[in-house]
């Protein structure tokens, strides 16, 4: 009864929303549905174009030839280290870094901020970064993607205005409790401000889950993180030509590039809706105050 009287409450705009939050909705899900039904089929369905949203002759070869592949595991292992110390170091960083921003009365702040502003839309290109990291004697290291990539402007700018709407007064009566800065910060604005840490360390961990660039310029062959690994699987420079050298093998390849993508996204799939109830209250209350 409940539900049928919320339904008929609906406006007609109200049904225009939905129907188009569906349609967004399939349309994010159904090519991640087809790509998970052709790592699962068998290479004759592939060829016969039998496969839709349903796997046709089950058949996960295409994962045993990915997970078989000798130095997978280790670049799995690489992209584990990145993301976890990556995101980490990127928290600590940022938080310090916006906390000191956050103060309209620190001199200099509104130089900096300007700075931050101006750095977000003017970088200064690939060449420049790359002889600033090289000269810094970080290529070929693992810090190399690490440091550089710590402090992103848009992140920067979200905490800050999360930071300007906790209440000045919890920071005053503090102060007259004997904390200094550090102790506010370690004590009272990181725990209120867990929403949008949660938020930032999303928007980071993705990013170094999904940097393959950065590991091509910067890093050795046994550092690479497994997105250049499988990158390099999805243009067909490695394992399909050592697989497959038949005539399917273009069909071969089709699965297992279909299980590439599967095998890269699932983590940050499984990751986010551990942390989506803080993201919209983060994102929100961090993006209000300009």
């Amino acid at each position: 009864m409940v539900q049928q009287r919320k339904l008929h409450s609906m406006t007609f705009v109200d049904l225009v929303i939905n129907f188009i939050m569906i349609l967004v909705v399939l349309i994010c899900i159904v090519p991640f549905i087809y790509m998970l039904a052709m790592s699962l089929s068998s290479p004759s369905a592939i060829v016969n174009n039998q496969v839709s949203l349903w796997p046709v002759g089950f058949n996960v070869q295409a994962y045993i030839q990915i997970f078989t592949y000798p130095n997978f595991f280790r670049a799995y292992g690489n992209t584990l280290y990145y993301t976890v110390a990556g995101t980490l170091i990127a928290l600590f960083m940022t938080t310090l870094f916006a906390y000191a921003l956050s103060k309209s009365f620190l001199k200099g702040q509104r130089i900096v901020m300007k700075l931050v502003v101006f750095s977000m839309f003017f970088s200064g290109g690939l060449i420049p970064t790359y002889l600033l990291i090289s000269n810094l004697h970080l290529t070929g290291t693992a810090w190399a993607m690490l440091l550089p990539f710590a402090i992103n402007q848009f992140n920067l700018i979200i905490l800050i205005n999360f930071f300007r709407a906790v209440p000045s007064e919890i920071e005053e009566a503090a102060i007259i409790d004997g904390l200094d800065y550090f102790g506010i910060l370690r004590q009272i604005i990181v725990p209120l401000s867990t929403p949008a840490l949660a938020t930032i360390g999303l928007y980071t961990a993705v990013f170094f889950w999904n940097d393959w660039f950065n590991g091509l310029i910067y890093l050795n062959t046994s550092q690479y993180p497994v997105m250049l690994f499988l990158r390099n699987i999805v243009n067909g420079t490695t394992m399909v030509g050592d697989g497959a050298g038949s005539a399917d093998k273009s069909t071969i390849a089709m699965s297992i590039k279909s299980a590439v993508i599967i095998t890269s996204t699932l983590p940050i799939i499984i990751l986010y809706p551990l942390l989506q109830r803080f993201f919209v209250a983060g994102l929100i209350v961090g993006s209000v105050k300009g």
